[in-house]
């Protein structure tokens, strides 16, 4: 994530407010209404749009695990095969390796470019210029390590929540010992400490701006999965009682901790790439999107004296299980809604053909063009609809079912009403929040671009097609939901669709009997 002119540290430091300011309230309700059986009729409208938010993100995250899955086991080679120039990339290609020249020699009048950039373009991706006619073909090697990756997530899902729940253990805390490892390495590296600077301190005079926090926030939501569905379907294993507000506490906390680990990790490295090469600033060295994986990092990789094959594999090795319980995480939504549909379709039967179309709808990704159709995908299929359908989900707890009624809620299920700030949050400052960062997103929106390609007409018709999808099915289902509901009248439909169902409230039935006479007692 980078956005030209913003510092990471300000997108950091606007990260941490916006995660204890407003994700920490999304978490904590999707927590807390996830513990019920139901709710608003017509709320379902919400989830349908996550369903369709997610699977966007799934058919193009596989490809990024197939690319990690390929600089994994190039890794094991000596010397690492982005560390050189090709005969074919001269004259304007420099090696990667310690004591080679800075790209930007002011020795040499033309431009040079680095080895690793050029590997992972020319060789890796074989990317085009544009799409303008077409996208390719499929790349036999990256269709393979596609393959290996959905089959992992195929037999991690295969017996349902246990096996992902025990697979869990490992790619949870696997990639922390990793990144110890590497910030402890980092930090005896000249440099390392100006990258960390570089990645912590704020640019202040950034802080009003909207862009920066429109980043911040589509980092948390990510981050957090947050409107992706993953919160919904783990927290639906919850005891009635659970303790919601400990949880949202401690997965925020772990997650700005995580951040901060990482970020400190990958910019200690960047910060000895910049120093090795004779540079500055440490932004002249960080590439953005994919590029700081694949091109930034190997590169500072590729600089070590003593045992850059074990580093790499380590680094990518970290970002693969990462990778698989992130895509985990997000088919098990998937799965969950089939099974929830169609409940005599057995695991293994909805993890097959979730796993085939996540392979065939993949393989769009690995085409020479298929990092274009990735950037389209991601912003418009991803991002925004996000953002749009955590509004419509805030409006439905905070206003239609109403603040009140969440608290005595809460109070059932904690044994303490929420204080003044939660509620403020919950019903104002939050869904003000989202609103005002999604209208300003959009009155200053700008031609997307990959690199310096600008996409053509009908690639933007496409990408706002996409976003369309996601948020018509608020009034598509919400509408579905007002026609199944009984009742004489049109209005008579509509009161039931925007109110709690006689059934909603806990599942066992003594709880749900004591549930309902509490709410009543008011």
């Amino acid at each position: 994530m980078s956005l030209p002119g913003v510092g990471y540290g300000q997108v950091l430091s606007t990260t941490i407010v916006t995660t204890y300011y407003a994700s920490l309230m999304a978490t904590t309700l999707r927590y807390l209404f996830d513990s019920f059986q139901s709710i608003l009729p017509w709320a379902v409208c919400v989830g349908y749009g996550q369903l369709f938010s997610v699977t966007a993100l799934i058919t193009y995250y596989s490809s990024l695990m197939a690319l990690i899955a390929r600089y994994m086991i190039d890794s094991f080679m000596n010397p690492l095969p982005w560390a050189h120039c090709r005969s074919e990339w001269q004259p304007n290609c420099i090696d990667s390796v310690a004591g080679s020249a800075s790209p930007n020699d002011s020795s040499s009048n033309r431009t040079l470019t680095s080895s690793s950039e050029l590997y992972f373009t020319k060789v890796v991706l074989k990317e085009l210029d544009g799409i303008d006619d077409g996208i390719g073909l499929p790349d036999l090697r990256l269709t393979l390590f596609l393959v290996l990756s959905w089959s992992l997530v195929f037999l991690t899902l295969i017996k349902g929540v246990k096996s992902s729940g025990k697979a869990s253990y490992f790619l949870a805390l696997f990639p922390y010992v990793v990144m110890t490892v590497l910030l402890v390495r980092a930090c005896t590296l000249p440099g390392a400490l100006d990258g960390i600077v570089y990645f912590l301190k704020p640019q202040w005079d950034k802080i009003y701006d909207p862009k920066v926090w429109y980043a911040a926030v589509t980092q948390c939501f990510f981050s957090l999965s947050i409107c992706f569905g993953n919160i919904i379907m783990y927290s639906s294993y919850n005891k009635f009682r659970h303790n919601v507000y400990r949880d949202a506490t401690i997965v925020t906390s772990i997650d700005t901790f995580t951040s901060l680990l990482a970020g400190c990790t990958i910019f200690g490295i960047l910060g000895h790439l910049a120093h090795v090469t004779g540079k500055t600033d440490v932004g002249n060295v960080v590439k953005s999107d994919a590029g700081l994986a694949f091109i930034s990092y190997p590169e500072a990789i590729a600089k070590f004296e003593v045992l850059p094959q074990a580093f790499s594999v380590l680094f990518f090795l970290m970002l693969f299980v990462l990778g698989i319980g992130s895509n985990v995480a997000m088919t098990s939504c998937v799965m969950t809604v089939i099974k929830d549909q169609f409940p005599r379709v057995r695991n293994w039967q909805a993890a097959t053909i979730i796993a085939i179309c996540g392979v065939l709808l993949g393989s769009i990704y690995v085409t020479p063009g298929g990092q274009y159709v990735l950037k389209l995908v991601d912003y418009y299929g991803a991002s925004s609809i996000a953002l749009v359908l955590a509004i419509a989900e805030l409006i439905a707890i905070g206003w239609v079912y109403g603040v009140d009624r969440l608290c005595k809620d809460t109070e059932f299920m904690l044994g303490h009403r929420p204080n003044l700030y939660w509620r403020l949050c919950w019903r104002w400052i939050t869904p003000l929040l989202m609103f005002v960062i999604l209208i300003y997103n959009l009155v200053t929106l700008e031609p997307l671009m990959y690199k310096q390609y600008v996409y053509p007409t009908v690639a933007y018709g496409i990408g706002w097609c996409i976003f369309a999808f996601g948020p018509l099915q608020l009034p598509i289902w919400a509408a579905y939901a007002v026609y199944k509901q009984s009742g004489k009248s049109l209005n008579e439909k509509i009161k039931n669709a925007f109110k709690p169902t006689a059934a909603w409230g806990p599942i066992d039935p003594a709880t749900h009997y004591e549930y309902k006479k509490f709410i009543d007692e008011d």
